[in-house]
């Protein structure tokens, strides 16, 4: 039988230990890649082929999500199975809009997991049993009736964002895009219309509710 390729992505060492210990009990499956950000998760994807990613939301650089809809443009054929905290409806829509096959809690019981693999791998969409038949409804009724604020920003405008909660000035997000601080300042204000917020630490309390980063983080 042909192995099950799967990849995990993680800014935890620690967390992607456990996914990797229990992988080593299902029959068939081999980690191919490990992955400590977001960024590396679609360029590890693209360089391995992974027939599934099992990605953390919230990650530095390039958090879980929009690696997800990278992943999936580039590689329409491998199922991502979100690994999160959240079990609110709308971290969940917006797993599932980005192109996740699966929505798994970190505290799961262990057999999730490969309850979860087997199930994409079929083509099925797998939610973790804490997550509720209103959060699988409200996706469903489709776009436009559950859309999350998010989806107001582009994928550039949600990578400053994330930088921008995350402490980094506007000289240094200009210097990881290479783009001029002007053009930073103009996305900040974009950001900050778009979302009704004007301050920053109201885009940093948005970025934790929206999954962008983690409270800890």
């Amino acid at each position: 039988m042909k192995p099950l390729r799967i990849l995990l992505a993680d800014d935890h060492v620690l967390f992607r230990a456990g996914p990797r210990a229990l992988l080593g009990g299902v029959a068939n499956a081999q980690v191919v890649a490990e992955a400590g950000d977001g960024r590396e998760a679609v360029r590890l994807t693209e360089q391995h082929h992974p027939d599934v990613v099992v990605m953390d939301i919230s990650m530095k650089g390039l958090n879980g999500l929009d690696a997800t809809a990278q992943i999936k443009s580039q590689s329409p054929t491998t199922r991502v199975i979100m690994l999160s905290m959240h079990d609110t409806e709308d971290y969940v829509a917006q797993a599932l809009r980005a192109g996740a096959s699966g929505y798994l809690l970190k505290d799961s019981a262990e057999p999730e997991l490969e309850l979860a693999l087997t199930a994409v791998m079929r083509g099925e969409t797998y939610l973790s049993p804490r997550v509720s038949k209103q959060v699988v409804d409200g996706y469903l009724r489709g776009p436009g009736t559950d859309q999350s604020p998010l989806d107001q920003l582009s994928a550039r405008q949600r990578e400053i964002l994330k930088m921008l909660a995350e402490g980094l000035s506007t000289k240094e997000i200009a210097f990881r895009f290479k783009l001029s601080p002007k053009t930073v300042e103009s996305h900040r204000a974009q950001i900050m219309e778009r979302l009704d917020i004007h301050d920053v630490p109201g885009l940093v309390r948005f970025a934790i509710r929206s999954g962008l980063i983690s409270a800890d983080k």
